[in-house]
């Protein structure tokens, strides 16, 4: 049995990309922010020290060993330039320490542990269209965090595909969660639609089965790749 460090899994893209992969019979080991499920790791990724914590923790419920981390929580809260300089920093900062460090940190947490016990791993990455493209001017911060995970994504491809450790990306565009509602109406509802040709967002269900591929069925050729799924509204 297969099994998989999940964060972000308790809603959206998580909870989606949660029942993809036990359907397929695996084992998931959540993480949400606030939890008294069993099978969830409470973990706030805004204290340095979660990361670490929800690793020890998940390896316990794990028997040992984990086969396949997925990164996935995330922030995305609005930043407008015009706020005060330390309301702007603490914004940037947060979003950096959720969004990025903390999945540096699990990603590090995993290709030692899979060193260490001389087997392969798989680590999924869920990323941005953001980190292509950029962002509105009060998501600096968001589309820097989402730019950064694919970097380091491409950068644990590099470096470990010959110890069998896979790295997969998935950018998807905008996705029909309380996230991606909050932005719609903020940039002016249906008619920011206009700017997708497929004329609809993604459902979490779509991510889902994206990220149950890169985890389990991706092919080792794959590893490095980034998959967009965003309905054409950009294309590379």
């Amino acid at each position: 049995m297969t099994c998989i460090l999940l964060t972000g899994s308790s809603r959206g893209i998580g909870a989606a990309a949660r029942q993809c992969l036990e359907a397929r019979g695996a084992k998931v080991i959540g993480q949400a922010t606030r939890s008294d499920s069993v099978d969830t790791v409470p973990a706030d990724f805004s204290d340095p020290g979660a990361p670490q914590e929800l690793w020890e923790a998940a390896l316990a419920r794990a028997g040992g060993e984990i086969d396949v981390l997925v990164n996935n929580a995330g922030m995305f809260v609005a930043s407008p330039l015009d706020a005060s300089d330390i309301e702007w920093l603490d914004a940037w900062e947060d979003t950096m320490r959720i969004n990025l460090t903390s999945a540096a940190q699990l990603s590090r947490f995993a290709v030692r542990h899979w060193q260490e016990r001389g087997v392969g791993g798989r680590i999924v990455h869920v990323a941005s269209r953001a980190g292509h493209r950029g962002d509105s001017p009060a998501h600096w911060h968001y589309a820097a965090s989402k730019g950064g995970m694919l970097a380091m994504h491409k950068t644990i491809a590099r470096q470990y595909a010959g110890d069998g450790i896979l790295s997969f990306a998935i950018t998807p565009g905008f996705t029909d969660t309380a996230m991606a509602g909050d932005y719609l109406a903020s940039r002016g509802g249906a008619g920011l639609l206009a700017d997708i040709p497929l004329g609809r967002v993604a459902t979490p269900e779509e991510i889902g089965k994206l990220v149950e591929f890169c985890a389990l069925d991706a092919p080792p050729s794959l590893t490095g790749a980034t998959l967009d799924a965003n309905g054409a509204s950009y294309v590379r």
